[in-house]
């Protein structure tokens, strides 16, 4: 097929109808600059959803892939590989964790933890000790056991019956966490900052208590940092920010920093309930996979780099409250590091993605986090020129919305 005849209206004619994809289709991307069909340029703050840690075709992650593509692509796990060991070894070096099981994305890492999870408590307690707590609000994939365990009724309507034994605690309350947690809890599932659910941070307190209540429970504590891990909030992962260790981290999304791959992370304390063939993934832990993601860890554990994430997440806010001042239309501006929740004031609210289609017209690409919450996820490498002129963009569109 003739690339010229790749429009947007062929999406309609040929992919199933899941997704609502903007009207644009990007063909080049640079460090945060992307290209459409016609030669538009924008500013990326989107992120590829939290994804694009390093940028679009960074030079270190398009050599490490070039490379590994010239030797090896897929063995499956009836053999190991190099560039497996070599990041599971780093991933260890650089976390809590003493082992990893590598897979394709965020929803398998977790499919993963939960697993473990149960079969922990099953091995070691007995088939009584099931029982998993999530939080309301929560977005942790979409196979039929992660949305289950997401707090979204939204993203089961049409799926029931769906596993059992879930329940869902709201967000930040250690009380009502403290109230449904028994010793038939095989885990707790947290995200750090709820991503989809809001841009909404977990105080430290409640993470705190969250690990103090599992340690009395013999239940398992899993962190899900698909959306906060690999940088994102300024440490390599976010349970580093807070000073709590969970017993599983789920990973994926900027691990790869464009490339599927997704990591479950974890303790020898529990990692011998993932015995042989209790689960497995036939890409996870594939050579090309793991030399982009080898190349991510080393960009990022740079001296300087890390730090620098939060002087940028810093020179957005201070935009953001010029932009407000203008405006009057942010309720509040959250978040850890550069993933940036912005809640609309409730005259706007139900109106988030008239704000990301007005910004696409002036040159930006930004993301929703629900109806009422815009959300930056920008490259942590994002250069300060291109915070600003996506800045600038953004506050045209809020203008152009405003005056509609």
């Amino acid at each position: 097929m003739n690339m010229t005849e790749t429009t947007r209206d062929l999406f309609d004619q040929v992919m199933v109808p899941n997704y609502a994809p903007g009207k644009i289709i990007p063909v080049k991307g640079e460090g945060s600059r992307i290209w459409d069909q016609d030669g538009r340029e924008y500013i990326d703050f989107a992120g590829g959803i939290a994804v694009n840690v390093l940028g679009h075709a960074h030079p270190a992650l398009v050599k490490a892939l070039t490379e590994q593509g010239q030797k090896l692509w897929h063995l499956s796990n009836v053999m190991t590989n190099e560039p497996a060991l070599a990041l599971a070894k780093k991933l260890t070096e650089l976390t809590f964790a003493d082992k990893v099981f590598f897979c394709n994305s965020g929803a398998e890492a977790n499919e993963a933890a939960l697993k473990l999870a149960r079969r922990h408590a099953f091995v070691n307690y007995g088939e009584e000790k099931h029982e998993i707590i999530s939080t309301l609000s929560s977005f942790h994939g979409r196979t039929l056991f992660t949305v289950s365990v997401g707090g979204q009724a939204k993203y089961k309507e049409g799926f029931e019956p769906t596993p059992g034994g879930i329940s869902h605690v709201p967000y930040n309350d250690l009380d009502a966490l403290r109230a449904q947690i028994s010793d038939r809890t095989a885990a707790v599932i947290v995200e750090p900052i709820q991503g989809e659910g809001g841009v909404t941070p977990a105080t430290q307190a409640y993470l705190e208590g969250v690990r103090q209540l599992c340690d009395e429970h013999n239940a398992l504590l899993i962190f899900d940092e698909v959306q906060t891990g690999v940088g994102r909030t300024g440490h390599l992962y976010a349970y580093q920010r807070y000073g709590v260790t969970p017993d599983i981290l789920s990973s994926a999304k900027a691990l790869g920093g464009g490339f599927p791959i997704g990591a479950m992370l974890c303790t020898d304390a529990v990692a011998p309930s993932l015995a042989f063939g209790t689960h497995g993934s036939t890409y996870g832990g594939n050579p090309l996979g793991c030399s982009v993601s080898l190349a991510v860890i080393e960009e990022l554990t740079k001296p300087g780099v890390l730090a620098a994430v939060s002087a940028k997440a810093d020179r957005y806010k201070a935009g953001l409250a010029a932009i407000n001042e203008k405006y009057s239309i942010f309720k509040e501006v959250r978040g850890l590091g550069l993933l940036i929740g912005i809640e609309l004031t409730e005259q706007w609210h139900g109106k988030a993605k008239d704000f990301v289609s007005a910004a696409l017209e002036e040159g930006l690409m930004m993301l929703v986090a629900g109806p009422n919450v815009l959300r930056f996820a920008p490259s942590l490498i994002i250069p300060d020129a291109d915070i600003d002129a996506g800045l600038a963009m953004l506050d045209a569109a809020i203008a152009k919305v405003i005056a509609q």
